[in-house]
């Protein structure tokens, strides 16, 4: 093992787990990570729970007692991922406590069907904080159309968020814009700013797994040349972005308010194509006040060969965009792949949802106590 994780660190990346399981909190194994491997917070989302219940261990006796109360399977469910998302949070407690709510943080996501849906949104977020009731919770909310006035909306409750699923370099600039309204509408309602936080969860490996897709196609030795580049390109670009929207007059008046930046958290950070370094979107994205929240397979890469040589995000800027406009330039449009990529992943989670909803009310059927 190296000290590669350790190194990330320092240099200002928070690392956090993408995974959740029962097993994970019960085994010590989170508690573990937190220990020895420098994470300093947790993400899930709904493809991660829907792998945790339908095929993993620690459920039973909570299913067969929700069975027995005849719950409705959606409301089964939210029992079961809150109390993982809760369990979690206390593990991760003494983490939230040193870093003054930087960080320690567990994200749990609303139900992605709303995801077009504004009031439902803000009102399934603000069931979901009451619900997991710790103050290092995170609220994912999708930056969606109908997501940012919802985000708006929340933050200015005092309710602390991850916004996930953003592609694109517009959509992200529309997110600090509606998390900057609503730490002023908190601020107008007299609540204390320093206790809410936010990130911004700007999806990498995607971007490449369609691009490359793209430039495969086209088959060219220019194209090929250009295969890798344009998801790190992307979110260098977006780290700049949040480097000018966080050096404005007013983000100045919300600083002197005691706010906290929404710091950017590089998501999807598994490498999808096994001919790139299997370390790619962790070493290669590395800048202060960032998030890289990674799956396991990522987190023991890095540690076991990762290297981390400083600051890789400033100073590339120029380069990042003569990128992805010579991606542009053969005909590949930026705003077909990042729409296309948002659709996708809206629509992956609602997959992963109903799956989920359906192998939970298999389960509770079978462990229905039988009429006497």
């Amino acid at each position: 093992m190296t000290d590669a994780l350790k190194r990330l660190s320092d240099e200002g990346v928070a690392i956090w787990l993408d995974d959740l399981s029962r097993k994970r909190i019960t085994s010590g194994n989170l508690a573990e990570l937190i220990d020895q491997q420098h994470v300093v917070g947790v993400t899930t989302n709904p493809a991660i729970f829907q792998k945790a219940i339908s095929g993993g261990e620690g459920y039973e006796q909570q299913l067969a007692d929700l069975a027995a109360r005849k719950v409705t399977v959606e409301e089964a469910i939210r029992m079961i991922t809150t109390a993982d998302v809760r369990d979690a949070a206390d593990i991760l407690r003494p983490v939230y406590d040193a870093t003054e709510g930087q960080d320690g943080r567990v994200s749990i996501e609303v139900d992605p069907r709303l995801a077009h849906n504004t009031p439902a949104t803000i009102a399934e977020a603000k069931q979901l904080a009451w619900l997991v009731d710790r103050p290092n919770t995170l609220i994912k909310i999708p930056a969606t159309k109908a997501g940012l006035p919802a985000i708006t909306e929340v933050i200015g409750k005092g309710i602390s968020v991850n916004v996930t699923l953003i592609f694109s370099l517009e959509r992200y600039r529309e997110v600090m814009d509606a998390y900057l309204a609503g730490l002023e509408k908190a601020k107008a309602a007299g609540l204390d700013l320093a206790k809410i936080h936010s990130v911004a969860s700007f999806f990498v490996s995607r971007v490449d797994s369609e691009i490359d897709k793209r430039l495969d196609s086209l088959g060219t030795d220019e194209a090929k040349a250009l295969k890798g580049k344009a998801a790190l390109a992307n979110a260098r670009l977006a780290y700049e972005a949040y480097e000018e929207v966080f050096s404005t007059e007013r983000w100045a008046a919300l600083d002197k308010a005691h706010a906290n930046k929404q710091r950017p958290l590089w998501a999807s950070t598994g490498v999808k194509d096994p001919a790139y370094k299997d370390t790619l979107y962790v070493v290669d994205l590395v800048a202060p006040g960032t998030v890289n929240t990674m799956p396991e397979g990522t987190l023991e890469a890095t540690a076991d060969h990762g290297e981390v040589s400083g600051d890789t995000i400033r100073g590339t800027y120029d380069q990042s965009r003569a990128e992805l406009d010579a991606v542009a330039k053969l005909g590949i449009s930026y705003d077909d792949v990042v729409q296309l990529l948002e659709e996708e992943g809206v629509e992956k989670f609602a997959v992963s949802w109903n799956d989920l909803l359906k192998s939970t009310e298999a389960e509770l059927e079978r462990l229905a106590p039988t009429e006497a």
